[in-house]
């Protein structure tokens, strides 16, 4: 997933292969290993390279687990409104909490 100022690459994940796909670019854009991002993520480095390959059977919350790992997240769509690579505008709930918090009294 690619970012470009406040904006977000939105990308169709449809198998298991387009997810591995996706964790191994941000894991490569991240500058990661596999042993490295298997440690953060808490599984092995076998387990990272069966994902990246498309293992159809890995558990969801492992999945999860590396999903966040790298920093990607999920959003759900009604598929009439998809359309893959498109940039969509996203906020940093820490960041907006944060500008906000001192203006409360």
């Amino acid at each position: 997933m690619s970012t470009n100022g406040d904006f977000m690459a939105v990308f169709t994940i449809k198998n298991a292969k387009d997810l591995g796909l996706a964790i191994r670019d941000r894991r490569r854009a991240l500058r990661l290993n596999q042993a490295t991002l298997a440690k953060q993520a808490g599984v092995s480095r076998q387990w990272i390279v069966d994902i990246e390959k498309g293992k159809p059977r890995a558990a969801v919350g492992l999945v999860l687990k590396t999903l966040h790992a790298v920093g990607i997240s999920f959003t759900t769509n009604d598929p009439s409104d998809q359309k893959s690579g498109v940039l969509v505008p996203v906020a940093d709930i820490d960041d907006v909490l944060s500008r906000t918090s001192g203006s409360r009294k």
